[in-house]
């Protein structure tokens, strides 16, 4: 990926800065230890400090610092002439003619944007965002589901909480951080219980806690100190809601722009292949070369029919043949006349039946 290649030139950079300061840092000990030396004895010897100097000035001549500098200089400079041309290459100002002319549901862009606002508990930004574009209606439910989210949050930080085996333990680092070592087990006895099952070792490690009541931070166990936890705790609930919610966990709007951020380096390359063709980008039904982004980014299987070399639809959809190999329905009901005979498999030497397929929902 090309935001890799412009990393690793910042990183060059980086590297030639820290040994350039290194070196100038090692020839200044040099040259201040020589005139330390040099004071140092025209404090201590009353009689011809000019020798004394002009020995100073042979040292210094000696350790020639333009010299032993200018070689590790000359390797930044170099390395920082190329990086400015690095990032122009990678990040090209102009992205409009990666644009296509579509269709904008403004109505349903501004959702996504004020979701996203109320996802990061940002409820000042969402409210402006959707007074002035007018959407006060659509988002208000979305923002009163989320601020009960925050909310309970807020509430179970402030308090403490026996909701879930995390916050179970929150409870119980709390309860022992206080000294009171009777009073945490009692705790553990009453509520780890029904999680002992699928958690024994986690339960184990607060049970190790109990050792180390009067000294925590200092135990093995002193990460369950960290505010981290309580962070990962919160994350996991937010996670749940989502899903109560129907909703995914992640902002549409932060992986639409991450996944375009990814996308867009390759979709530039191609429009400057096309300029060059003249040929028309906004003609095109799909891309004639893949775009590749990383498996967080694909949330759907998408079926290319290995005969047709076309995408699988609602009405072309992958069918599940007999022998185990799939292919599109239309290449199916064409080999098979529309299914009034049977047909080889063009994978292996099987006979298929085309009404005996099965179709395949990813």
């Amino acid at each position: 990926m090309e935001l890799n290649n412009l990393k690793d030139a910042f990183d060059r950079v980086a590297k030639k800065q820290k040994l350039s300061c290194s070196k100038v840092q090692e020839v200044m000990d040099q040259i201040v230890q020589e005139i330390e030396k040099a004071i140092e004895m025209m404090q201590s010897i009353t009689l011809d400090h000019k020798s004394i100097l002009a020995e100073l000035k042979k040292k210094l001549h000696e350790i020639a610092p333009l010299a032993q500098l200018e070689g590790t200089q000359k390797e930044l400079n170099i390395a920082l002439s190329k990086y400015p041309k690095a990032l122009e290459k990678t990040l090209n100002p102009d992205i409009s003619k990666a644009y296509r002319n579509i269709e904008f549901d403004s109505h349903t862009v501004n959702q996504i944007i004020a979701s996203h606002f109320y996802r990061q508990g940002m409820f000042d930004v969402g409210d402006c965002f959707i007074t002035e574009a007018g959407e006060a209606e659509a988002a208000a439910a979305m923002r009163s589901l989320f601020q009960e989210m925050y909310q309970i949050l807020e509430a179970m930080k402030k308090n403490g909480s026996d909701l879930l085996l995390g916050l179970h333990q929150l409870q119980f680092v709390k309860i022992l951080q206080k000294g009171s070592r009777e009073e945490a087990l009692k705790y553990a006895r009453t509520n780890f219980v029904p999680f002992a099952g699928n958690h024994m070792a986690e339960i184990q490690k607060l049970m190790g806690c109990l050792l180390y009541s009067d000294r925590l931070s200092e135990s093995p166990y002193a990460h369950l100190l960290s505010p981290t936890n309580w962070d990962i705790v919160a994350e996991e609930l937010t996670r749940q809601f989502c899903n109560l919610l129907g909703q995914s966990y992640q902002s549409p709007l932060s992986v639409t722009i991450a996944a375009g951020v990814q996308g867009l380096p390759p979709l530039l390359k191609f429009m400057t292949v096309m300029a060059g063709k003249k040929q028309e980008w906004q003609s095109m039904k799909q891309l004639p070369v893949p775009v590749e982004l990383d498996k967080e980014f694909q949330f759907h299987s998408i079926f290319v029919c290995p005969v047709s070399k076309e995408q699988s639809t609602e009405d072309n959809p992958p069918m599940l043949m007999s022998c185990g190999h799939v292919l599109c329905k239309q290449s199916i009901n064409k080999m098979s006349k529309n299914g009034s005979k049977t047909f080889k498999c063009p994978y292996c030497p099987s006979d298929v039946d085309a009404p005996r397929c099965r179709q395949l929902n990813f």
